[in-house]
């Protein structure tokens, strides 16, 4: 995937450029990418992700100490939250991270069960695999859902843009059927495994499947047809109509009697 940093398009342009029809897709591309990035929390995303967990079961690795491996991984997980803030990041990227952390140090705190930790996020990463395959099976995709704004196509994909349709509802498939298979992996590991191998091995799969995911939803998105930007659309309408209404009361009054 080519970076967006470097690239000045946004979400929504128009990716005409100058090189013809090669430039049209290079852009294509960028806005693609730059949405998937805007959605998923791109590469620090990623890592606020999966930090949190290393440290504690890095720290529970040497200790066995489940408080101070949920209070170092909570202190890392707020840190890099509040500076999220301090940035002006958006809230869900700044508190998503700290709110799942937070949940899994505070049940494995309670519970005195260190695999407890991963537990929370264990559990939403089945509910998210089960939310893609349903809507996906339904062909109301949540990728669609959850991109669509983004693209400022909305819902318009549904009805509009069947092509959009059918790459929404593949990588659905594919994102559901990639978490359900980490999940698979997972729960026998909180069952019949000890703290430490659950740790190690949910780090390990904390950024491979995810890049996997949207690898291919960028794969299916470049090839399917470009996104109808309809608040561009309501934009142009509402001009339209006021500039038809501009030029009636001009008319109406052109044509009113001049009183002396």
């Amino acid at each position: 995937m080519t970076s967006i940093d470097n690239t000045d398009q946004t979400v929504g342009a128009d990716p005409a450029g100058p090189d013809g029809p090669q430039g049209t897709d290079e852009a294509a591309r960028a806005v693609t990418e730059a949405a998937l990035f805007e959605a998923f929390g791109g590469v620090r995303g990623m890592v606020e992700t999966t930090v949190p967990g290393l440290i504690f079961v890095a720290i529970y690795t040497v200790n066995h100490d489940i408080k101070s491996s949920a209070i170092a991984s909570l202190a890392l997980s707020v840190v890099m939250g509040v500076t999220r803030l301090l940035q002006r990041d958006t809230l869900k990227h700044a508190f998503s991270g700290v709110f799942g952390v937070a949940f899994g140090a505070v049940f494995a705190m309670m519970s005195g069960n260190a695999k407890n930790f991963y537990l929370p996020g264990m559990l939403y990463t089945l509910g998210l695999a089960i939310a893609y395959i349903v809507t996906a099976a339904a062909r109301v995709p949540l990728l669609g859902l959850i991109l669509g704004p983004i693209f400022k196509e909305n819902l318009s994909w549904r009805t509009r843009n069947p092509g959009r349709l059918r790459a929404y509802t593949k990588a659905s498939w594919a994102w559901g059927l990639i978490l359900l298979a980490k999940s698979a992996i997972l729960f026998p590991l909180y069952w019949w495994g000890n703290a430490t191998q659950l740790g190690w091995v949910k780090v390990a799969l904390g950024i491979p499947p995810f890049l996997l995911s949207v690898y291919l939803t960028w794969i299916f998105l470049v090839k399917a047809p470009p996104p109808i930007d309809v608040i561009a659309e309501m934009e142009a309408a509402e001009k339209a109509e006021k500039e038809e209404k501009a030029a009636q009361a001009e008319k109406d009054h052109e044509a009113s009697p001049v009183s002396d």
